[in-house]
């Protein structure tokens, strides 16, 4: 079975966007870490807006511009949100009410708080009424969402969008979670190719050993700083437009393994 990349999304310090991703991975332009990344396609009504948080938006910012690169509406298409940790901030604001006197919950904290608050918050902005996921597995957030969105794409036969993404823990949390950086990805996935369709992802299979790391440098900092960002060996393929082997990875002492062939 194979499904379609037919669209990609990226919001991350240095990678504001897919095309400059595409040109640091391809090495065609240096990466600078410093630059801030950009929310500027998160559209959301003004209530929503005002009390979407940096996950939401750094997740909505990724979705966006993987369809927009399709040319798809995004009722039309399925959707898989993974992340590792949730909001963390939103937890954080949580524990420390609860250990107030007063113990005063706010129930917008509460509502960001849930694992599936950003996907819900897409669901508003897009009037998806498609099948849509939420799924958190560590480390192997991007894996385990591949897996999902591959499967529901050839399941349902339809366009399904997937998002990873995972935002740094607030600093009471953060000796228990080693998230450095914020970083959000999107993926199109299609069961067909499309006009503009990047390339083909077939022969998922789960193999025993490590995982594939990037050159020695920033980018492979930036990829073990965040879950999502595990999925940095997957965009550099495509980055390259090069067919071949790549290893994501997914359980202790084990890998998701897939091929990749240009469109």
């Amino acid at each position: 079975m194979s499904v379609y990349i037919s669209g990609v999304g990226l919001c991350a310090p240095g990678l504001p966007d897919w095309p400059t991703g595409r040109a640091v991975l391809a090495g065609l332009q240096p990466y600078s870490r410093d630059a801030a990344p950009r929310f500027d396609r998160v559209h959301l009504p003004r209530n929503e807006a005002r009390r979407a948080t940096l996950t939401v938006r750094l997740a909505l910012q990724a979705a966006d511009e993987a369809l927009a690169t399709a040319g798809l509406d995004a009722g039309c298409c399925a959707a898989v949100f993974a992340c590792a940790g949730g909001n963390t901030e939103a937890l954080d604001a949580l524990c420390q009410a609860l250990i107030q006197p007063e113990r005063a919950l706010s129930p917008g904290q509460f509502n960001h708080s849930t694992h599936n608050a950003p996907l819900g918050y897409w669901s508003i902005a897009s009037g998806s009424m498609r099948p849509a996921v939420s799924v958190g597995a560590f480390d192997a957030s991007f894996a385990a969402g591949l897996l999902e969105a591959f499967g529901l794409a050839r399941l349902e036969n339809r366009p399904v969008l997937l998002v990873a993404y995972d935002t740094p823990p607030p600093p009471a949390l953060q000796p228990f979670r080693a998230v450095a950086v914020a970083f959000g990805l999107a993926l199109l996935l299609t069961p067909d190719p499309r006009p503009g369709s990047i390339a083909r992802l077939r022969n998922l299979r789960i193999r025993s050993g490590a995982a594939e790391p990037l050159p020695a440098g920033e980018l492979e900092r930036l990829r073990l700083a965040n879950p999502a960002a595990r999925g940095l060996p997957l965009l550099r393929r495509l980055a390259r437009d090069r067919a071949g082997a790549v290893a994501l990875p997914y359980l202790p002492d084990s890998r998701l393994e897939l091929e990749v062939e240009p469109c």
